[in-house]
């Protein structure tokens, strides 16, 4: 491989050369691949901003749309029980981790889930900080891949309240069998505004993503997978390439 992670471990390629078991030429051809594709990019092409420029180029309303149009194609539609989605009609809506302002443009908002027809909330794939010296580290997300308690009751709690869709940001694989199981539908998105997700859910726009790993159906089948294999977990919940649409 040309690239590999381990920022403090740098020592170990000093050493594998100095060994004999990794030439010099061949760390150059990495670095040539490597930069090959950033000039391929344009990154090299004007290396100084203009500053007086860039209110010109930030906000512009045809890259607005263009990311808008992004979010909504890339999100991945794991269940849709009874063609729950997308929603029709004005239903009276509960949402959770969503702008209200942004969601009754859509559709009625109440304030309580025995109220609402449906629910919407949305989650993040769960994490664990990690007591690190090293900043890098630090800002990524590391630890199980499931819900705990008290969060995981008050999730299953709404979701067996009133019918209810999960949008899941996945930034990294997540576990949620039980939820999956008791929700109406389950969306996946990878970076995603509130406008992008109700599209979405509202039939505006349609989701086109497939998922770019497995959800595996347990930490245990987490923890027995093989860590330098791709999507090898067992019985996983949803399969790479995973997605429907409507």
């Amino acid at each position: 491989m040309d690239q590999f992670g381990g920022e403090s471990c740098s020592e170990h390629v000093v050493e594998l050369v100095k060994a004999g078991r990794l030439s010099e030429a061949r760390i150059d051809q990495s670095v040539w691949r490597l930069l090959r594709l950033k000039f391929e990019l344009g990154l090299f092409d004007d290396p100084f901003v203009n500053e007086d420029d860039v209110p010109k180029v930030l906000g512009r309303s045809e890259s607005i749309a263009a990311g808008l149009a992004s979010q909504q194609r890339a999100m991945t539609l794991l269940k849709n029980e009874g063609q729950t989605l997308p929603l029709k009609g004005q239903p009276k809506i509960f949402v959770k981790n969503i702008d209200p302002s942004v969601a009754v443009q859509y559709s009625e908002i109440v304030t309580t889930p025995e109220e609402a027809d449906f629910a919407i909330i949305r989650l993040d794939t769960p994490w664990v900080p990690v007591e690190t010296k090293n900043l890098f580290a630090r800002d990524f997300h590391h630890g199980d891949l499931d819900f705990k308690e008290p969060l995981k009751t008050e999730i299953l709690d709404l979701i067996r309240t009133v019918p209810t869709i999960v949008v899941l940001y996945l930034d990294r694989p997540a576990v949620i069998p039980e939820i999956n199981h008791s929700a109406k539908a389950v969306l996946a998105e990878y970076g995603a505004s509130d406008a992008a997700v109700l599209n979405i859910i509202f039939g505006k726009a349609r989701p086109e993503g497939k998922l770019p790993f497995e959800l595996p159906s347990s930490m245990d089948a987490v923890r027995n997978q093989k860590a330098d294999v791709p999507y090898d977990s067992e019985n996983p919940l949803y399969s790479f390439g995973f997605g429907l649409s409507y």
